[in-house]
């Protein structure tokens, strides 16, 4: 069937493998073979055939696997391409005009101040990403937020996004003047930040890899209202515009199988693959978009490249013998970036004229049409072609690789160099080649001083951008600050057990999984409760809620449980409310905050519950929590076995003593340590109402404990003391020779202590419980600002100030580092000693814990008998005597040290 090459022919091609063709006719016999079937038959009997060919392959040994990426070209043929729906004419001069209004943006603002920092590089290569799923893909919905669609906006494309708003009348040119200065008021924050522009941004971005984990929890959450009844989330997508470099993140790839197994096709994500990270390209001596697909892919996304503009399609269709492909595969991302920073000529010589039969397809272009060559980022028919698509695909998520360069238009100032993202200054001549290149109405008078420009409004332009909008629901990015109330019932109705223990056993996670549980069955609040685990609901007593309220899940339950016998039998359904994550803090914090952004999102509210080991929040997915913060976030985090010595035996790695102190860092974080079972119901009665009917924007952190111990009832008047943070527990002896302040599961042996220093000692003493040193702290950092500010007016007395007034020493235990009762340590007039946990954590029984980092009940007494010793109160003999009686080694290092 075919003939040798012949000796001083054309050199044999060379296969995928760098295998050189010994039978170049036989090849072509096979490739036509595959073409006719296609043509005859169709394409599904062609994807027949090559799957059988390949399990043959397999059986036989001849592969292991097949490439787990496709050639490198654009997914969706010309053939299969749509029409085009828009102006293009006028998306180009838009677009255009909002590259010039962010570069100089940017530029303003670093000439004037030199310090403020920016980005043009990003948003120059995803600008027509931006302007396409603005003008016909990203829906707005209405006022309550139903039918809107979720954009997740690459962070440091913010100044496009601004210079769009501006275009569309939602940003002065007052606002634009003042990007990155927000203090004097009018300015724009430098990343999408809820926080700080409540009204405008919806997500935040910033922290690179949050955002592709966040929205693959978005789009599940929106599926979960639909499955629970709960709102209608039918037609809405997420959408997430990424950066490939973004992708080397693990939270960016964590969730990719679960958005493919629960069939999320209501998320796309759109990855800005401009080769090319902060400092070089992503991947130098590879293809970073070949890589993604192969992710990807073996995740269960359906995957659509955009990496070729029009100008390509027909030097493909001259290429009948796929030359260019085979030139594609062999050019690494490194080079890729050195083609793109050149010229036509640069690119014929370099790419095109290094291989003969890829330099025939090219031999009738000049250098100038070499160089309107655009990569498939940039070319919004290839773009909408790959956005309809996605939005057409049925049970799996959507991916888009769109290639760009980064700095497009910036020309030798940026446009695909290695310095790009750090370009924030350009010089006049630069400026005038950027508005050359896009045709911009501006006079080298405005160019130097760097004038925004808007069209009349009027305008063909303005006019379209308005058209385009309107047909999509109105503006976007838009966030909606509030919902509807939900009442919480009274506390007595559902937490009456704990308000009134009267000495019953229980653990602090006991009483917070109860209380969830009765909520779980308020008729109007219950609905909207969101509990969230990763996969420790057995641990944390939780196991009940699997029959009370079933375990989401899309499809149901398609087995019998191996439990299904038992009274808490793991049970499955599609209209479940609780949500087990797996083994995934990081997934699970995302969940819990697209339930704690739905009144935001969705304009429906909601509330969730996260249990966790303590350990594995604030240290593992601090900064997920932080966005949840930036996101006004409205929920509970409940922080289980916490504490460094309530966890016995499990050791250094699961022992937490320091969360509290990271919680207080965070602004709208409020953070509780509760001991007992009420302070625990009050803290969460609060919260709720504070969320639920009040709407405020803050969310709760509150610690619980594994350990039984016995529960007094509330004593009466309590409730102000749990919620400010410190109130009076008990008195011991005559008068208050000392102050004992204790915490969580240190607050027993506090209370021990006080004992033990009436009855052995004489000493008197007052115990205070500290329900939260970080709200303490926060009261008297305020009112010691405001004394600071206003001397002339009353001063006020902080809760610290009044209750442990005077200069009898105070002694604070707890099961946190120091750090954490040391918050309150400027605002004591006594002598105040903590005593906490500092070190690494060990396995062992509480009480040989407690004794090793020296916050049990003898430790306490020490302490307490040691300041009065330094008062001059008693002698120091007597602190000998009790560290002699009590066993305590004063030559072992301290735990901190060990």
């Amino acid at each position: 069937m075919s003939a040798s090459a012949k000796p001083g022919a054309t050199p044999p091609i060379v296969g995928p493998r760098g295998i050189a063709d010994p039978d170049p006719g036989e090849t072509a016999d096979w490739l036509a073979s595959l073409e006719s079937v296609v043509r005859h038959a169709g394409l599904a009997r062609a994807r027949f055939l090559l799957d059988r060919l390949e399990e043959k392959a397999k059986a036989i040994g001849l592969v292991d696997e097949a490439p787990p990426y496709s050639p490198y070209r654009n997914t969706i043929p010309l053939e299969k391409q749509p029409p085009y729906p828009g102006d293009l004419a006028i998306e180009e001069r838009l677009t255009s005009i909002m590259r010039w209004n962010a570069l100089a943006m940017v530029v303003r603002a670093n000439m004037a101040y030199g310090e403020l920092g920016g980005h043009v590089a990003s948003y120059a290569s995803a600008a027509e990403i931006f302007e396409l799923g603005f003008n016909h893909f990203f829906r707005a919905g209405d006022e309550t937020g139903a039918g809107a669609d979720l954009v997740f906006f690459q962070p440091h494309s913010a100044p496009g996004v601004y210079a769009r708003a501006f275009l569309e009348g939602r940003l002065s040119e007052e606002h634009l003047k003042h990007y990155r200065q927000e203090i004097a008021g009018a300015g724009l924050c430098s990343y999408p930040h809820p926080w700080l522009m409540p009204d405008f941004w919806q997500v935040p971005t910033g922290s690179m890899g949050i955002g592709p984990i966040s929205a693959i929890y978005q789009a599940r959450f929106m599926r979960y209202l639909r499955d629970r009844g709960l709102a209608d989330t039918a037609g809405r997508h997420v959408w997430g515009v990424f950066g490939d470099g973004e992708m080397d993140e693990p939270e960016s790839v964590g969730a990719l199988t679960l958005a493919a197994r629960e069939k999320l096709d209501n998320l796309t994500f759109v990855i800005n693959c401009n080769l090319q990270r902060l400092d070089g390209p992503v991947r130098g001596n590879g293809q970073i978009i070949q890589e993604l697909e192969s992710v990807f892919r073996g995740a269960g996304w359906h995957v659509i490249k955009v990496l070729w503009g029009s100008e390509w399609d027909a030097i493909f269709a001259r290429d009948t013998n796929h030359a260019l492909l085979r030139r594609f595969a062999a050019t690494v991302d490194g080079k890729y970036q050195t083609l793109g920073a050149k010229d036509g000529a640069y690119n014929l010589a370099h790419f095109f004229g290094e291989d003969e039969e890829v330099k025939a397809l090219v031999s009738h272009m000049s250098n100038a049409d070499v160089d309107r060559l655009k990569r498939g980022g940039h070319d919004f028919r290839k773009l909408f072609a790959a956005f309809a698509d996605a939005r057409a695909t049925r049970d799996r998520p959507t991916v888009i690789l769109a290639k760009t360069k980064k700095g497009y238009g910036m020309g030798g100032a940026g446009e695909s160099r290695m310095t790009a993202h750090q370009a924030k200054k350009l010089d006049t001549d630069a400026l005038k080649a950027f508005r050359d290149r896009f045709a911009l109405p501006l006079s080298d008078a405005e160019v130097e001083r760097l004038a925004f420009y808007r069209p009349p409004e009027e305008s063909a332009e303005l006019r379209y951008l308005r058209e385009r909008r309107a047909a999509l629901g109105g503006y976007l990015p838009k966030r909606r600050r509030t919902a509807p109330p939900v009442p919480v019932p009274p506390l007595a109705s559902y937490g009456a057990f704990a308000l009134e223990a009267d000495g019953k056993e229980m653990s602090t996670t006991m009483a917070a999984v109860r209380i969830l549980g009765n909520l779980l069955r308020h008729k109007e609040l219950g609905p909207r409760i969101v509990p969230i685990v990763a996969d420790e609901a057995r641990t944390f007593g939780m196991a009940n809620l699997f029959r009370q309220v079933g375990i989401y899940s899309p499809v149901g339950q398609l087995y019998e449980p191996e439990d299904a016998g038992s009274m808490l039998f793991y049970k499955e359904a599609r209209d479940g409310q609780l949500l087990e994550e797996g083994i995934t803090e990081a997934g699970a914090i995302s969940s819990w905050a697209a339930a704690a952004t739905s009144y935001s999102v969705h304009g429906l509210a909601m509330l969730p519950f996260y249990i966790y080991y303590s350990m594995f929040g604030f240290q593992r997915v601090g900064d997920l929590i932080w966005a949840a913060a930036d996101q006004r976030a409205r929920g509970f985090l409940i922080g289980a076995t916490a504490g460094r010595t309530t966890l016995g035996g499990e050791g250094l790695q699961h022992q937490d003593g320091s969360s509290l102190v990271v919680a207080a860092t965070v602004p709208n974080c409020r953070a509780y340590d509760p001991a007992f079972a009420y302070e625990m119901a009050v803290i969460l009665d609060h919260g709720a109402r504070r969320m639920m009917e009040e709407g405020q924007d803050e969310f709760y952190y509150v610690t619980a404990m594994n350990e039984n111990y016995a529960q007094p009832s509330m004593p009466a008047g309590a409730e102000e003391g749990i919620l400010r943070g410190l109130y009076r527990f008990a008195a011991f002896g005559e008068g208050e020779a000392v102050r004992l302040v204790g915490s969580g599961a240190i607050l027993p042996e506090v209370i021990a202590a006080g004992r033990m220093l009436s009855q052995e000692w004489g000493v008197g003493s007052a115990v205070f419980s500290a329900t939260s040193f970080s709200e303490l702290a926060r009261e008297a950092q305020g009112l010691e600002r405001e004394a600071r500010l206003k001397p002339q007016a009353p001063a006020r007395r902080s809760r610290v100030a009044e209750l442990l007034a005077g200069p009898a020493p105070v002694i604070a235990a707890t099961d946190y580092v120091r750090a954490y009762p040391q918050l309150i340590a400027p605002y004591v007039e006594g002598r105040f000693v903590t005593l906490g946990t500092d070190g690494f954590g060990r396995s062992d029984t509480r009480s040989h814990l407690r004794r090793f980092f020296e916050v049990d009940r003898q430790h306490v007494v020490v302490a307490a008998l040691a300041a009065l010793a330094d008062a001059g109160t008693i002698a120091r003999a007597r602190v000998a005597e009790a560290v002699a009686r009590y066993g305590l080694d004063p030559e072992a290092p301290p735990p901190w040290t060990v």
